[in-house]
């Protein structure tokens, strides 16, 4: 095997490493410029995104080291990574953000993944449909065509397909709190419930608002429509049935307005719904696991939230 990746090493390298060939054209992000992005070196994307170059490197080094498949292909750009530990252990499943126009995986999901894996979690990173693909109810097709893949793996991969997280991040937030509206998620699938979801700087509302990319790829040209708008609000369609919820943002978040959290809290409080609202000082939206953060603490009470809600 060749040398270890590290912040310096330089994205041409990640794209074309062997082991990464069945999801190379997913793995790079911003997308529709990777190839222009190659002759860059991984701590280099902290241009486009707030990224913990070392924690990207460290789970990339993880996953050659697999020695094993580990992306599921579930057609219609739909896949999953799954990091797993087995031991019949709960899983969560990881949904990247990028303004339904892309997943960030390398950012948001595959750090992630190894955070939780050491936090006793099997972790399964999800490639949903972005793009003009977005458009309602498509992503949230994709999650059920994900759920029902890891229950049919389940007894092959050991862990416990009843007892499940979803974790969002920015517009995989919005899809992760719309898996927990009956109407719009699990319960309209036929799918189990989730017993948490964790939601990091989430795009809730489809109002006022919103995060107006996110909105444009997933409502499309109706997304001016009052009903559709309050239909896609997470924060309109929060029952007191609504999975436990942990949740956090920066207060001064410069890309999703941080109303959309509060919006989400209120929502919950109203409802009765046990949860945790972690604001966060600072300005950034994209930390993902947050290494080295004042929000890094955030997996681990996730994972005690976790433990003490189910």
């Amino acid at each position: 095997m060749s040398a270890p990746f590290s912040p310096k090493t330089r994205l041409f390298r990640v794209a074309h490493c062997k082991e990464f060939a069945p999801f190379r054209k997913y793995l790079i992000s911003p997308r529709k410029i990777r190839s222009l992005m190659q002759a860059y070196r991984i701590s280099n994307l902290s241009w486009f995104y707030p990224l913990n170059a070392a924690s990207a490197a460290e789970a990339l080094n993880e996953m050659r080291a697999r020695g094993e498949t580990f992306y599921y292909d579930l057609g219609d750009t739909v896949g999953l990574y799954a990091f797993l530990i087995g031991e019949n252990r709960p899983y969560v499943l990881i949904l990247p953000g990028g303004g339904y126009g892309d997943v960030c995986s390398f950012v948001e999901g595959f750090p992630t993944a190894v955070r939780f894996n050491r936090l006793g979690f099997n972790a399964i990173v999800g490639q949903y449909r972005v793009g003009k693909a977005a458009h309602y109810p498509h992503p949230q097709e994709d999650v059920a065509k994900m759920v029902r893949f890891i229950a049919s793996h389940a007894e092959e991969w050991q862990l416990a397909s009843d007892g499940y997280a979803v974790c969002g991040f920015s517009a995989g937030g919005h899809l992760a709190a719309s898996w927990g509206v009956r109407s719009l998620g699990w319960e309209k699938y036929g799918l189990p419930k989730p017993r948490a979801l964790f939601l990091g700087y989430p795009v809730i509302t489809m109002g006022e608002r919103a995060h107006e990319g996110s909105r444009k790829n997933s409502l499309g040209r109706d997304r001016a429509e009052p009903r559709l708008q309050e239909r896609y609000s997470i924060e309109r369609q929060v029952s007191a049935d609504y999975p436990p919820t942990f949740l956090w943002q920066c207060k001064g978040d410069t890309v999703v307005p941080f109303d959309n959290a509060v919006m989400m809290e209120e929502a919950l409080a109203r409802n009765n719904v046990a949860h945790v609202f972690f604001p966060v000082d600072g300005t950034a939206h994209g930390w993902g696991v947050a290494a080295g953060t004042p929000a890094e603490p955030w997996t681990e009470r996730a994972a005690r939230f976790y433990a003490e809600c189910c």
